[in-house]
């Protein structure tokens, strides 16, 4: 696996494979990876002839007073782990590589709507940082599959609408949650978690189990909302949100005319659902989600897959 820091260096191997006819699936990342990164390079594999990852702690998503200097990074142990899952290029970049001219004076890429809710609500630029960097790697890389998890459903709409919006030809696609045996969704900032806090983790999942228990019955999606968040409070959460949304475009769902009956919501848009949350428990903020299809039969949620 080639290892590189310098953009004209990964301009220079694009090149070459591009001349060789390769298809190349781009990976980004923020480093100090788990089995989630990894099920994302899979997917990569089965989707291109080249896999290229990026490790690079953007600092235009994080907001004054978040852990942008605290966050974890573990580049010579993600190399190895890229390495062994079969990565070809690994690129690792300098911030002022990345930003020559420094943040402040960054040309920025946004994406209004999508960009404003939920997290974006909460951490103002979060997104914008989010789809100035993506967009940088979009065009150095040229990739024609970009892979990413769907753990932040919410970045993942958040950059497929960039690509339709720009009309730049890139396949982005969406892989599955991985999460821990008790239902925890992986993430790098699991690490931050002492062991009281890890033991009480998983409720965040089981809330959105239970919510989605609770849309299926029937009931009101605004109750459901609420509950959920002082179910979270009671175990020991700091809750952001739990929001009921519209899988395609994260739009509330439209109650259905007076007229009907099917548990409240109307079209089939309004009943293909996501539930997302956000929660700080001690110095982490965990987010998580569960689709809610209202017209699917019931499965049970997937808890453990990791490879």
């Amino acid at each position: 696996m080639q290892h590189l820091n310098q953009l004209q260096a990964l301009r220079r191997q694009r090149a070459e494979w591009r001349q060789a006819g390769l298809r190349v699936a781009l990976v980004p990342t923020m480093g100090n990876l788990h089995a989630g990164h990894l099920s994302l390079i899979r997917r990569a594999a089965a989707s291109a002839d080249r896999i290229i990852a990026t490790v690079f702690v953007n600092p235009l998503q994080f907001g004054a007073g978040e852990d942008f200097a605290a966050y974890p990074r573990s580049l010579e142990r993600d190399s190895d782990m890229l390495r062994d899952a079969g990565c070809d290029l690994l690129f690792a970049p300098s911030e002022a590589e990345v930003y020559p001219r420094g943040r402040d004076r960054q040309t920025y890429i946004e994406v209004p709507g999508l960009s404003d809710q939920l997290c974006g609500a909460s951490r103002p630029g979060h997104f914008r940082g989010v789809a100035t960097l993506v967009a940088k790697l979009f065009n150095l890389v040229q990739p024609e599959v970009a892979i990413f998890g769907e753990k932040d459903f919410q970045q993942l709409l958040v950059i497929r609408r960039m690509v339709e919006d720009l009309n730049l030809p890139i396949e982005v696609v969406g892989v599955p949650i991985v999460r821990e045996s008790d239902g925890l969704a992986m993430s790098s900032r699991n690490s931050y978690l002492s062991a009281a806090e890890r033991a009480i983790a998983p409720r965040l999942q089981a809330s959105l189990i239970t919510a989605a228990a609770r849309l299926r019955s029937g009931a009101n999606v605004a109750e459901v909302e609420l509950d959920a968040k002082a179910a979270l409070a009671a175990a020991g959460f700091e809750p952001d949100y739990v929001s009921v949304r519209r899988r395609a475009d994260l739009a509330e769902p439209e109650p259905e005319p007076e007229h009907e009956t099917r548990l409240g919501l109307g079209s089939a848009e309004d009943r293909a659902l996501i539930i997302l949350a956000a929660a700080q428990l001690g110095r982490a903020r965990l987010i998580d989600n569960l689709v809610c299809d209202l017209d699917a039969p019931l499965a049970e949620p997937a808890r453990n897959l990791r490879p």
